[in-house]
């Protein structure tokens, strides 16, 4: 024992002296809220007409599984912008979408537009002169959710002295502009949600809403920006000898980017969609009542998120109240004892539970899979089906790279019940997003919609999917088709020894991690 705190004390003091940059939690922060005077907007002048027209209790949503569409789309609404964009990410990434999405967020703060980016630190590092340049700007405002300390040793010595803070993430995604019109779903903001990536490619999905949600995630934002969880860059990043060179570096070196692929196939693409969506006249939202569903921010302190308002007590009451059928898509499906329980119950009830996921073969996260494994079993053995993505699925939105050998990837997260209501969102069904992580969704409540998906998913999941089962000896196989030919697996499908051995070792991993 007295080795132990010997070792304790030398990890800490080894620490301090790495030079870590201190958290200031005390940093001054003015609080800010949504713009709420927008009607004379663009947007304001060409939805808040259509809004009158509906009921104050639904709002207009338009599912997007295409990922082209779903970068125009956020393109678009960041040119239209001329009051306010609010953004709220998991990650970020400095690839060609994050970099074109920040150049379009700067312009838009060059033109007189309040940006407010709030985003998780998980995927931060390199990033802090960068950030710190944006922040510098006038009309740009940057906030962290649960900063990790900086410096060479910064990320040990908060996973030493603050696991139970750095250990809670915000997984929220939403992207709103002038208080008209909103984005939320499953995608953060890197190339393989948009269809960008050659090696990888994510099927994911997001909805546009317009009308009462829109102020519903504006309120949800501005609590997030103003809790004690969201920390300006300057209150734990040094601050800049020079920030206005910074920025017009980082402004050249962002318009360089977007140049070198400017006339590529993909940007042709996004191009395109963007010009459909600025064309068209046609009616694209579908009219419903709704739910946003969403975290309290205090679930992001460790001493507050038992009592904190949580995203599972709407979403439980949803899943218990399906009579019929209800499918779920999680990439990352971890059930504990009392969510296996859950769901078989419901079988009982005579309910057909449906659970789409990751194969181990198309899985980004194989610990993920380790914790999944074992609870498909009792599952099946209670009559629920399962199907597990294949890595070679299709997926919308992929075909103008060369992504012939790119991973195929689930990240959608949503359930649908007895084909009238749609749940979207960032919510995994997994330990994480239940007790750790901060989520936000939203359930619609529309039958068509939900008739619409059911039906997708049908007909998708023999061509896009292994389905597993048990055989007459009560082992576990996969049926898939190749060629139009059925063919039945006895282990993890398109899977080497390596990658089953790392699964199951998986296993000794807390599943309250997962």
């Amino acid at each position: 024992m007295n080795r132990l705190f010997r070792i304790a004390a030398i990890t800490l003091l080894l620490l301090s002296a790495a030079g870590c940059a201190t958290i200031d939690y005390d940093y001054p922060r003015t609080e800010s809220y949504f713009l709420p005077d927008t009607s004379d907007t663009y947007l304001g002048k060409e939805i808040e007409p259509d809004v009158a027209q509906y009921p104050p209790d639904q709002s207009g949503f338009y599912p997007i599984n295409d990922g082209v569409e779903a970068l125009a789309a956020r393109l678009l609404m960041a040119q239209r912008a001329e009051k306010s964009i609010d953004v709220q990410y998991y990650l970020i990434k400095n690839d060609i979408v994050g970099r074109a999405f920040i150049y379009v967020l700067l312009l838009a703060a060059d033109n007189g537009v309040r940006v407010r980016l709030l985003l998780d630190d998980m995927f931060t590092s390199g990033y802090d002169v960068g950030m710190a340049a944006l922040h510098s700007h006038p009309n740009f405002e940057i906030r962290i959710f649960n900063p990790f300390h900086r410096g060479a040793a910064g990320r040990a010595k908060s996973a030493v002295t603050g696991f139970g803070r750095i250990n809670r993430r915000m997984h929220n995604k939403s992207f709103t502009v002038d208080n008209q019109i909103t984005i939320i779903g499953g995608r953060n903001i890197a190339d393989e949600y948009f269809g960008a990536r050659e090696d990888a490619k994510f099927g994911d999905l997001d909805v546009v809403g317009v009308g009462p949600v829109v102020q519903d995630v504006s309120n949800m934002f501005d609590t997030y920006w103003n809790h004690p969880t969201a920390l300006p860059v300057p209150a734990f990043v040094n601050e800049l000898e020079d920030p206005e060179a910074e920025l017009n570096a980082l402004r050249l070196r962002l318009a360089d980017s977007l140049e070198d692929i400017r006339e590529s196939k993909y940007a042709e693409a996004v191009r395109s969609k963007v010009l459909a969506y600025i064309e068209t006249d046609a009616v694209v939202f579908e009219w419903a009542t709704y739910s946003l569903v969403v975290d309290s921010p205090d679930k992001g302190i460790k001493a507050k998120a038992q009592e904190a308002d949580s995203i599972t007590t709407p979403l439980i009451g949803s899943l218990n109240s399906a009579e019929r059928e209800l499918i779920i898509l999680s990439p990352y499906f971890v059930p504990l004892k009392d969510g296996i329980e859950g769901l078989v119950e419901l079988q009982r009830r005579g309910v057909q539970v449906t659970v789409i996921t990751n194969s181990l073969a198309a899985n980004n996260q194989f610990t993920v899979h380790g914790g999944y494994a074992p609870s498909r079993k009792p599952l099946l053995e209670a009559g629920v089906k399962i199907y597990e993505m294949r890595p070679d699925a299709d997926v919308e939105g992929t075909e103008f790279i060369d992504a012939s050998g790119a991973k195929a990837t689930l990240h959608t997260k949503a359930f649908i019940v007895d084909d009238r209501e749609v749940f979207i969102g960032s919510f995994n069904f997994d330990p994480r997003s239940a007790n750790l992580n901060t989520e936000l969704g939203v359930i619609i409540r529309d039958p068509e919609l939900a008739l619409v998906y059911t039906v997708l998913i049908e007909e998708a999941l023999p061509k896009q999917t292994f389905e597993v089962f048990l055989n007459e000896k009560g082992k576990l196989r996969w049926r898939g088709f190749e060629d139009g030919e059925e063919v039945i697996y006895d282990k993890e499908p398109e899977t080497t020894w390596g990658q089953r051995t790392m699964a199951w070792f998986a296993r000794i991993i807390p599943k309250s991690q997962l």
